[in-house]
């Protein structure tokens, strides 16, 4: 007579399949990463809980930027586009001067060829009575010579694009708002590499690499949040650190470290030289004459030579592919510059110096020539301003600003998770301080020098983080002696 194994009740019968072999156990962290995994995340939470607010109003501020050209097209499109689409566009010259007969006032500083057949061409006045930094544009229907009217321009953008450029950048508080995006872009790339690291150390040792991208199936709760949070900024780390690598170029203090570093190190890009054969800086005409030089007016290198439909057939013959953005002589002795301006291709910058008098090209500088760092410079600022691949490119941009959104709630909403019992209200507490004191020697050694090094380059990085060291040193502090205190 047989007896029934123990492990069976007396009900049920054994499977005849041979059972799963057991999950191997998780492998043990090595030392270096239990000392180091306690400080990653806690850099992560504090970042996540106080720098969090700043990045949270620069993914808001992006997502409302990542629509701006659609927004500029509607708000704009009076001065944007015509009303008849005609057979052939006038010579520049007579675009140009009617642009002139109702805007005499400063000089021509650019002009625009219209990008699509119903567009219009744009002539950029420098003028006294904008502010500082920005222009006026005429709009000219280039069929009829028709002035659309005049805008406010920065750097070709119209008010409502250039607003929201400001508005990102700088919360429309000028020089003093830029502080605020220049610590998110500082730590943007601190947090999510720390993040990643975190997760894929944490997949790994529980042998769950699926779930690197694929959220757990588990009840509503801290573990389920913790799951989402690892897999969209898994998803979401390559776009948002470039976005934090680009941003940083713009900045003012970290900006100007990698313009330093990229003039010591040959990085720079190349322009287009205006100046003429034999042209000197500082000779009779000067450096100092009056916008294109000689007599006639501001106005005269305009109709001089062969002039800017002279200017514009030869870009034609050397092969810039249109629209074209010409550029007259700002003094004596200069040539005029045609540049390629479409930027939905990461490659169409080509640009040339073209002589005024008789036509002739006297630089050319060509995209493929630059050198690695100025192409990759060039295409993270068009790819950070959503015009590398046009719509794409501005879709792309949407989703890294929501997905940034959801993980900044993401990380808010497991700390308030942390919180002890569900009838306690607030946020869970602060991690344990102190994981930099118990760490090893060398590692907290090779830590901080790592730290000032990225802290000096990034300001903006460095003195929070000094700040989040006090403060834990502190916090440590009072633990100790509320420790000692309850004996």
């Amino acid at each position: 007579m047989t007896t029934t194994p123990p492990s069976v009740l007396p009900d049920e019968r054994p499977d005849d399949r041979p059972a799963a072999p057991p999950a191997p156990p998780p492998a043990p962290p090595t030392p270096a990463w239990s000392a180091l995994q306690p400080l990653l995340l806690r850099l992560h939470f504090y970042a996540g809980v106080l720098v969090g607010p700043f990045l949270l109003v620069a993914a808001f501020t992006g997502l409302l930027y990542s629509v701006a050209p659609q927004l500029e097209a509607v708000v704009h499109r009076h001065e944007l586009t015509v009303d008849t689409v005609g057979d052939a566009r006038l010579p520049l010259a007579d675009q140009l001067g009617a642009a002139r007969a109702e805007h005499p006032e400063g000089v021509v500083v650019q002009v625009q060829q219209a990008a699509t057949p119903e567009g219009t061409t744009r002539v950029v006045l420098a003028v006294d009575d904008v502010p500082e930094g920005k222009d006026r544009t005429v709009f000219v229907d280039p069929y009829t010579a028709e002035v659309r009217g005049a805008l406010t321009t920065y750097t070709g953008f119209l008010p409502v694009r250039w607003t929201l450029d400001d508005l990102h950048r700088n919360l429309l508080l000028g020089a003093p708002g830029e502080m605020y995006s220049e610590i998110a872009a500082s730590w943007l790339w601190v947090v999510v590499l720390g993040g990643v690291v975190m997760w894929v150390a944490r997949s790994a040792r529980r042998g769950r690499l699926r779930r690197l991208v694929v959220p757990e199936r588990v009840r509503p709760g801290r573990r389920r949040t913790l799951s989402w949070h690892g897999t969209v900024g898994l998803v979401a780390a390559l776009g948002l650190l470039v976005l934090s690598a680009t941003g940083l170029t713009w900045s003012a203090y970290a900006g100007a470290n990698v313009s330093e570093l990229r003039a010591t190190w040959g990085w720079t890009t190349t322009y287009v030289d205006p100046t003429l054969p034999g042209a000197a800086v500082g000779d009779e005409h000067g450096e100092h004459a009056e916008h294109g030089g000689g007599t006639g007016g501001p106005d005269a290198v305009l109709t001089a030579g062969v002039g800017v439909d002279g200017v514009l057939a030869t870009a034609r013959a050397e092969g810039l592919r249109e629209p074209v953005r010409l550029t007259p002589p700002s003094e004596a002795g200069q040539a005029w510059t045609a540049a390629e301006q479409g930027s939905g291709w990461p490659t169409r910058a080509d640009a040339i110096a073209v002589d005024g008098a008789d036509g002739t090209v006297v630089d050319r500088v060509d995209f493929a020539d630059q050198n690695l760092a100025a192409k990759l410079a060039h295409w993270g600022i068009y790819a950070h301003m959503g015009e590398l691949f046009g719509v794409a490119n501005q879709l792309v941009l949407a989703a890294l600003a929501i997905g940034l959104i959801t993980l900044l709630m993401l990380g808010y909403r497991m700390w308030w998770q942390r919180r002890p019992t569900r009838q306690r209200r607030g946020p869970g507490p602060w991690l344990p301080p102190g994981g930099l004191r118990r760490a090893p020697r060398w590692l907290a050694v090779l830590l901080l020098v790592l730290a000032a090094a990225v802290g000096w380059f990034v300001p903006l990085f460095g003195i929070p983080l000094l700040v989040f060291l006090v403060v834990d040193v502190l916090l440590a502090a009072r633990a100790r002696r509320r420790a000692a205190a309850a004996g």
